[in-house]
């Protein structure tokens, strides 16, 4: 047996309290769209089965509503032609086609009520199901989050990364210290002959710089006035 028994049940279900007491809300959930999805299956079934009813009974209908009207016909020649035994015999056929067109009438309005009940029933299904799919996917949502959540906590306090990080700042020390020792080594050297013309050499550079910007300045203050 499934999580429901009827569609009623589905109809009139409120999915959030069942989820609410549910131990295990994902399987419940799962359950209920399974139910729901072979119940949309079972009434669309039926509503096909009502609906090729309703098509051979109006079918049926117009014929003896047909053969009423060629009774009707047979008997009004019948009495053209003096012959009352067989217009007698006529409308009594006449009369029988007709209970034939009332009786099924009659059940060509069963079977239209049971297809508008079916089609409003098979459009609350429908709601319900889309309803218990948006609540799956929100569940499978919340869970994928808390896990990554989880995972992410069990990461930031993990000794080993401390541990890790740890030694990664105490390895930069090291090359810090490195680096400073053989700064200190250059300290107090006396200036050597490449370390003078390269001197020269970048005052050049850098007054040929500054007369260069200085020439583009007056040039764009000249053009301007």
């Amino acid at each position: 047996m499934g999580v429901f028994s009827r569609l009623s049940d589905i109809v009139n279900s409120n999915i959030n309290s069942m989820l609410d007491k549910a131990e295990d809300p994902e399987k419940i959930v799962r359950l209920i769209i399974q139910e729901m999805e072979d119940t949309l299956v079972e009434v669309r079934a039926n509503a096909a089965r009502a609906i090729a009813d309703r098509k051979e009974v109006t079918r049926k209908r117009d014929e003896f509503i047909t053969r009423g009207k060629e009774w009707e016909s047979k008997a009004e020649l019948a009495i053209a032609k003096g012959r009352d035994d067989l217009a007698k015999g006529a409308i009594a056929a006449r009369r029988k086609a007709e209970e034939m067109v009332d009786l099924l009438d009659q059940e060509l309005h069963a079977i239209e009520d049971t297809v508008g009940k079916t089609n409003e029933d098979l459009a609350k299904l429908q709601g319900k199901l889309k309803e218990a799919r948006a609540k799956q996917r929100s569940l499978e949502l919340r869970r994928s989050a808390a896990s990554d959540s989880v995972r992410v906590s069990r990461q930031v306090n993990d000794g080993r990364i401390e541990e890790a990080l740890a030694r990664f700042e105490r390895y930069e020390r090291r090359i810090d210290e490195l680096e400073a020792e053989a700064e200190s080594w250059a300290l107090g050297r006396p200036r050597t002959l490449e370390d003078e013309f390269a001197e020269l050499e970048a005052e050049d550079a850098v007054k040929a710089e500054l007369e260069a910007l200085k020439k583009r300045v007056a040039d764009r203050t000249s053009g301007s006035n």
